[in-house]
């Protein structure tokens, strides 16, 4: 079983910054491919971002350039990067990893853009 407990969301102006943070307990998160999914009111699920085990990364086209994911593993804990927003970024952010038989959620945080 794996727990994941993000924080770091907030309201923030045009072109403001949030960094997201996703802890994750009980199993090995070293390994653990971990990533941050969106969803806006009336839209599907969206995946942003996402770090593998050895540190390699994914990030949608939509925020490239403009969000980093990173990962601290002593700390068990991943972050989402997020400069320049923008009100399309407003969403409920939902940190993830796969799992088996189901994926790992976490709750969500609400990250509100104003413009």
């Amino acid at each position: 079983q794996v727990q994941l407990v993000e924080s770091g969301g907030g309201l923030v102006q045009t072109g403001g910054s949030l960094r997201l943070s996703c802890v994750a307990s009980g199993n090995i998160f070293s390994d653990r491919i971990v990533g941050w999914y969106r969803q806006a009111p009336g839209k599907q699920r969206e995946l942003v971002a996402s770090i593998n085990g050895g540190g390699s990364t994914y990030c949608a086209d939509s925020v490239k350039g403009r969000f980093t994911i990173s990962r601290d593993n002593a700390k068990n804990t991943a972050y989402l990067q997020m400069n320049s927003l923008k009100p399309e970024d407003t969403a409920r952010y939902y940190c993830w990893s796969p799992g088996i038989p189901s994926n790992y959620w976490g709750q969500g945080t609400q990250v509100t853009v104003s413009a």
